[in-house]
């Protein structure tokens, strides 16, 4: 086992003493190429090229000697420190740290980051960091060859932001460039490089505060909120799609109780994207984002769809509003993690499953549209629960019942895909 590991985070500026001490004492040096090509590292010293980090954690624990680990920023941040520390290698790794490359972006940029999110887009993780891009007013972004800026603007299409793209932070051949992300794909990006993301409209937890990232605690309290919150008053006759209620009412489908029982069945969370068709009021479109996940709202009402976008102002939340009419709109839309179907009926859920989400929710007003819909989701594959909610509204005046509210609500789970 390597006898001591320091790890010397570099951001371009001159190494610090301590650094400079422990790496002209090392007998092993692993980095990118650019590291190793410092004039600091002994002529003598093995080189590791670090490719794979499990890899070369293996090689450092079997080297006998003094072993030093150079990256890019600071190293205990989305960098090599976690992997040295996994208990398989037994590595107790001394850290010398520098500007991280997010700090490094953001000062390029003249910004402050303390209300931005920050996430690291690998092939695997891609489109998870896309939906933070969606659902968030500022965002940096770690990219990864195959994961960088085209990528991340190539599956933006329909929701414009801008990219502040920053090049090889630290080095000779360091850029900095702007541009929008429907432009990101027109060009060729050298790595390592950061992406900020920004654009969309501000909410009350991104304009700094008491915690980084996005305030938890902004907005009204509770999952749900009171249908007088939005503007309305629950209407039981509604048109041809049963979510979407008539010019300011509410469908039957977002009435407070039934949208807290059908947000707590989908769980949406950041990184989902969340398909919500027949939005209605945007009541739950809202309350999903309100949760940190990405959301796309679908209504073929010109009228449900301006309601939404004023729920999203409301509530300082980020919605892709799409107007058009289901199933047909939904073959364009972005692979969905869960969806609440409000209105379209068994064809847009059957459609809906035929695209593989995780989770789908939805309602009927009777037990044979039920078995309907139910029946469709298990021959998909999809494991399905179904429960009769009954609410009754009392006016506490007189305790008296003033309206009775029936439906029954589907879920389907499907149980191939991680949760």
């Amino acid at each position: 086992m390597a006898d001591r590991v320091t790890v010397i985070g570099w951001d371009g500026s001159p190494l610090t003493a301590a650094a400079r001490g422990a790496l002209g004492a090392a007998t092993l040096v692993a980095g990118a190429a650019h590291h190793l090509a410092l004039p600091e590292v002994p002529p003598a010293a093995e080189r590791v090229r670090l490719g794979s980090l499990p890899l070369a954690a293996r090689r450092i624990a079997a080297h006998r000697g003094t072993a030093v680990v150079l990256a890019d920023g600071d190293p205990g941040f989305f960098g090599v420190v976690r992997t040295l520390r996994a208990p398989e290698f037994g590595l107790e790794v001394e850290v010398v740290p520098a500007v991280s490359s997010v700090a490094a972006a953001f000062a390029r940029a003249g910004m402050p980051w303390d209300d931005a999110q920050v996430v690291v887009a690998h092939p695997r993780t891609l489109r998870r960091a896309v939906n933070v891009c969606r659902a968030h007013a500022k965002v940096a972004v770690l990219t990864a060859p195959g994961a960088g800026p085209a990528e991340l603007g190539l599956l933006l299409e329909g929701v414009h932001r801008t990219f502040v793209i920053c090049e090889e932070l630290g080095t000779d051949r360091e850029q900095v460039s702007v541009v929008t992300s429907d432009k990101a794909a027109d060009h060729t990006w050298r790595d390592p490089n950061v992406v900020i993301v920004i654009g969309g409209r501000a909410g009350a937890g991104e304009s700094g505060g008491w915690i980084a990232g996005r305030d938890p605690g902004t907005g009204p309290r509770g999952w749900v909120q009171p249908d007088a919150s939005y503007g309305l008053q629950a209407d039981a006759g509604y048109g041809d799609a049963p979510g979407g209620g008539p010019a300011g009412g509410l469908g039957e489908g977002e009435r407070e109780l039934l949208r807290a029982a059908q947000l707590a069945r989908l769980g949406p969370r950041t990184g989902d994207l969340v398909w919500d068709i027949g939005c209605g009021a945007g009541a739950f479109a809202a309350e999903a984002a309100r949760a940190g996940a990405a959301v796309i709202a679908v209504d073929h009402d010109p009228s449900a769809c301006a309601r939404t976008d004023g729920a999203a102002r409301r509530f300082g939340v980020q919605l892709q509003i799409v107007h058009g009419s289901a199933p047909h709109v939904l073959e364009d839309l972005p692979e969905p993690d869960v969806v609440r179907v409000g209105g379209g009926g068994p064809a847009v859920v059957s459609a809906v499953a035929d695209r593989r989400p995780q989770r789908i929710v939805t309602h009927a007003a009777t037990r044979d549209a039920a078995e309907r819909v139910g029946r469709d989701l298990t021959e998909h594959g999809y494991r399905v629960q179904c429960a009769l909610l009954q609410s009754v509204e009392l006016d506490t005046r007189a305790w008296t019942e003033t309206e009775r509210n029936v439906a029954f609500l589907l879920s389907g789970v499907l149980p191939d895909r991680a949760p």
